[in-house]
Parts: structure tokens; sequence; C-alpha cells
């Protein structure tokens, strides 16, 4: 299983998505996912992964065709850095669970761990005014 994540450049968490495999299909719904729910980005930073590379120029194909302007590529394992050390906060909660049995169960467990996540950088208070606890709450039920 992979996790795709979109982390904005002030460290706040847009979206994530996980998937079963790590390829070109799963990279596009995941680019759309995000740019879908948000704005398009001007630039985005990636690694170095083939299936991420071809989901974004196929993506810059479709926009072109629109008459967009195409999204800059950034690959560079120096520019993902602020992507790897937020990611770290999952991967510390992961890890003592020696993976999962099932997809299901890694989504569910994924997802809350990030909106946890979510919750400690009060993003989710900024965009509802809400308090952490209100947040929470809201989210639970």
């Amino acid at each position: 299983m992979y996790l795709h994540r979109a982390v904005d450049k002030e460290g706040n968490t847009i979206d994530f998505y996980l998937s079963k495999n790590r390829d070109k299909k799963a990279a596009l719904s995941f680019l759309r996912k995000v740019i879908g729910g948000n704005s398009a980005p001007l630039k985005i930073s990636i690694d170095k992964s083939g299936a991420n590379i071809s989901a974004l120029d196929h993506l810059n194909e479709e926009y072109t065709s629109k008459g967009k302007p195409p999204i800059e590529k950034r690959c560079s394992k120096y520019l993902n850095n602020r992507i790897e050390q937020d990611h770290r906060f999952i991967k510390k909660r992961v890890k003592p669970m020696l993976g999962f049995k099932s997809f299901e169960s890694a989504k569910h467990t994924i997802s809350g761990i990030e909106t946890v996540r979510m919750i400690q950088k009060d993003q989710l208070s900024e965009r509802n005014g809400m308090s952490n606890y209100e947040a929470f709450k809201s989210l639970a039920a």
C-alpha cells in the first residue's frame, strides 16, 4: 500500500490518498482529487517516482489542451523534504503496528492519524472557527 500526501509550503496537510499500488493510475487519481478540492498549484515538488512524473505529465497534457497553463514539475529529494518531515509522524504511529491485515483497516487507521495530525497543526480549527475539541467532536460524529 502507498500513502500519497499533499502538503503546502507552510507544512499544512492539503489532502491524502491511500492506494493499493504505486502506479500512474493511483497518482493521477490523487492529483485530480487534490486539484478538484483546491485550486491548481503553480508548482509541484515530487520525488523521482516514475508514476508521479507520468501522472503529472498526463495532467499537464490535459491542462494545455484546455488552454490552462501547465503545472511546473520540480523533482528533487531536497525539495520533497517538507513532505517527508511531515510524513514521519504517520510512520511513527504505523511502524509499531507491523503493518495492516487489510486495506480497509489501513484506510481507516491512516485517515484517523491524518485527521488527528491536522488537528494538532490547528488546521481544522482555523478553517471552521471551532476549537480543537469541537473539530474532533464533529469529525467523530
